[in-house]
């Protein structure tokens, strides 16, 4: 017969008068004392912050709150309108819309840098930048963290969060690759890809230590957050059922006239 491991978490838990969290007591050492980005981070890493690493966390979670009517935020409203007494439901079906182009892109830059970095850790950044870039030119592949579809020239979430992280000690080695991939690629295909949100995410989740498999969870935490606000504004001021409306309109207006 197999041998069962036992079953076991680190991550919580409670007997009738107490409750743990990561080795913590929520109530005595964690309610009213660390933030809702700290909490996070403490679930993503076991450990609670030091204040710098909080500053930059907290820019990454805080940049990835909010983006407008993006595809996620209209699946939210949408389903709500469809079932108002599932506001998780709704927020699900927004969440559900995250993946390699909104929000999920982070993932893939993140294994980008964590990996050849880990990789090739002795090989100058230069050169590996310059490597990476030829590779994914040759498979005529998009690099992950670089250029912007709306975003031109720049865009404006990326040298803020460069300048959180070298102010609080955490431009590294991820950092600098991720730069560094950006002024290869512009040289390479003579345009400008300047690094976009999720790839200063990607760098700076890299530097704190965050596993690249774990780095889309930030925006995730983040943009459920988000959700709940459009489905707020859903309820004060409805716009789902006109949009429902007008694609239907606009869908079928050939078929109307035929």
């Amino acid at each position: 017969m197999r041998r069962q491991s036992p079953l076991q978490t680190k991550s919580g838990w409670s007997t009738p008068d107490r409750i743990i969290v990561k080795g913590f007591d929520l109530c005595q050492d964690l309610m009213g004392k660390v933030s809702l980005g700290d909490m996070a981070f403490l679930e993503l890493t076991d450990r609670l912050p030091s204040p710098s690493e909080s500053v930059a966390f907290n820019a990454l979670a805080i940049t990835l709150v909010e983006h407008g009517i993006t595809p996620s935020a209209l699946a939210a409203r949408l389903t709500y309108t469809g079932a108002p007494e599932s506001l998780q439901g709704a927020v699900a079906a927004g969440i559900s819309g995250l993946g390699s182009v909104f929000v999920g892109s982070m993932e893939n830059a993140a294994r980008l840098l964590q990996e050849e970095i880990a990789g090739d850790s002795a090989k100058d950044l230069d050169e590996l930048a310059h490597d990476i870039v030829n590779r994914y030119a040759e498979k005529r592949q998009k690099i992950p963290g670089i250029g912007h579809h709306f975003h031109k020239p720049v865009d404006p979430r990326a040298p803020p969060l460069f300048s959180i992280a070298e102010d609080n000690g955490l431009s590294g080695k991820h950092v600098s690759l991720m730069r560094k991939i950006s002024d290869a690629a512009e040289k390479k295909l003579d345009k400008p890809l300047p690094v976009n949100a999720t790839g200063a995410i990607a760098a700076v989740a890299s530097e704190l230590g965050i596993e690249w498999r774990i780095v889309k969870g930030i925006g995730i935490m983040a943009r459920a957050i988000g959700l709940v606000g459009h489905i707020r504004e859903e309820i004060a001021n409805p716009m789902a059922r006109e949009i429902k409306a007008r694609v239907e309109e606009e869908a079928t207006s050939l078929l109307r006239k035929t």
